[in-house]
């Protein structure tokens, strides 16, 4: 049961080891199974209920969410910085640990490249549905102001999206070349679409060299604009006149929670699809201890983010600041603070310390706690401080001091996951999780 990396199967510079890894990796391809139609069924007929629920908010307004005059940003918010923070795990593996020469971290490096991918591509959807009228985004290259945080937003994440596309496309090319040549008894339009998406890569020398170079390229870029997009996200909020808000370590504070957002949920990809796909001799234990560790450290700074966000209003207590965190400490928001501070964030890092509890299922329980933790944490950051305004309305309707997401809300945002999920599992299943090329660089294969 205690395989570790140096137990999981070697490869000697053979064909037939050379065709093992091609094998391991790519078998999952031409195969439709019972459980992946269950699977894509179970997550379409949650993105039908969402686009039924959004036909709603187009038809009727706004109105049919619970969002007011107070609270003008919900749940959708919510996991739109939710997204953006798990988008990090690209920049985070595929580029930090790649450029730091982990090479233990090689086969995990595609995994975190599909998800920051699909994570990006539907913060962008939910944000679009958050506008109510969906045609008015138009407005933002007809009108926008650079001198609005929100262009600069718009601008941040669309080229977070293309340099993380290419990130994720450019290495796969030769992968890709690979199933063109390979796969022979999937379906005509399977093998069109390996051609075309393969760009006539002939597996040369010099295609290699300058995949690479153009790869480095793309990942020291990809780190600025990482940074960037996180904390360009939390001046939305520090611009913005709400208690909790006015601080200028939000924006550290945004990117170090982030990042282990962002390994928490690179922890749950590699143990469902290292299941799922039978790929034990890649994705070791080992892997599974490594990245315990970096979620520890990773934990460590953003608990330090937290005392330091907290301790000064908490210290002073003044005026609306004072009732805002007189609200989340002991008030209606004070059981999801605290299980978001003890269950998502201290308890990690205490269990994650001991060897036996860096194992693949115990990795995946704590992980699915932080996860839990960092969404219930974007709720909090978002929803209070808006219905504690420093000038509040005179008179104001009783819903308005009040926000309990309607249904609508909760469909729109479970299609908003259903299509994070979707988008990671067509991407898994049209394409090997782990590159194989680099793997048969690094057992020395390749030549």
């Amino acid at each position: 049961m205690n395989k570790t990396i140096s137990q999981a199967k070697t490869f000697d510079v053979q064909d037939e080891n050379f065709s093992n890894i091609d094998n391991d990796l790519t078998r999952h391809i031409p195969e439709y199974g019972r459980k992946y139609k269950i699977w894509i069924i179970f997550l379409f007929i949650i993105l039908l209920i969402g686009s039924y629920a959004y036909y709603r908010q187009l038809r009727y307004g706004l109105i049919v969410t619970a969002m007011r005059d107070y609270t003008s940003w919900g749940i959708y918010i919510s996991n739109f910085v939710f997204y953006v923070a798990l988008s990090l795990v690209g920049s985070l593996v595929s580029s930090i640990l790649r450029l730091s020469n982990a090479r233990w971290a090689t086969p995990l490096n595609r995994i975190s490249e599909m998800v920051a991918v699909a994570a990006i591509i539907c913060a962008s959807i939910i944000i679009v549905v958050d506008m109510g009228r969906p045609d008015r985004f138009m407005y933002l290259f007809l009108f926008g102001r650079i001198q609005s945080p929100i262009v600069w937003d718009v601008i941040i994440i669309t080229t977070y999206l293309v340099i993380s596309i290419l990130l994720l496309y450019i290495p796969l090319l030769p992968d890709i070349a690979l199933l063109r040549d390979r796969l022979k008894n999937i379906p005509k339009w399977q093998q069109r679409f390996y051609r075309a998406l393969s760009l006539n890569w002939q597996h040369k020398p010099e295609q290699y060299r300058s995949m690479k170079k153009l790869s480095g390229i793309l990942m020291i870029m990809v780190i600025p604009v990482a940074f960037a997009i996180h904390t360009i996200t939390s001046w939305l909020f520090a611009t913005t006149w709400r208690p909790g808000w006015d601080s200028t370590n939000l924006g550290p504070y945004f990117v170090s929670g982030a990042f282990m957002l962002g390994c928490a949920g690179i922890i749950i990809a590699m143990y469902f699809i290292r299941k799922t796909l039978d790929l034990n001799d890649y994705i070791t234990h080992k892997h599974f201890d490594n990245m315990g560790k970096l979620l520890v450290l990773l934990s460590l700074v953003y608990l330090y983010f937290n005392i330091n966000e907290y301790l000064g209003p908490s210290f002073k207590m003044v005026g609306v600041e004072g009732e805002h965190i007189t609200e989340l400490f002991t008030g209606s928001y004070a059981p999801m603070y605290w299980f978001v501070q003890i269950i998502g964030l201290i308890l990690p890092i205490g269990v994650l310390l001991f060897r036996r509890m860096r194992m693949p299922l115990p990795m995946l329980v704590i992980s699915l706690l932080v996860i839990i933790g960092a969404w219930l944490k974007r709720f909090l950051i978002v929803i209070p401080s808006l219905q504690h305004p420093y000038l509040p309305i005179q008179d104001v309707d009783e819903s308005y001091m009040h926000y309990i997401p309607t249904w609508e809300e909760w469909a729109i945002n479970s299609a908003n996951i259903a299509g994070v999920l979707l988008i990671i599992t067509l991407l898994v299943k049209f394409f090997p999780a782990i590159p194989i090329w680099e793997m048969k660089e690094e057992k020395g294969l390749l030549k």
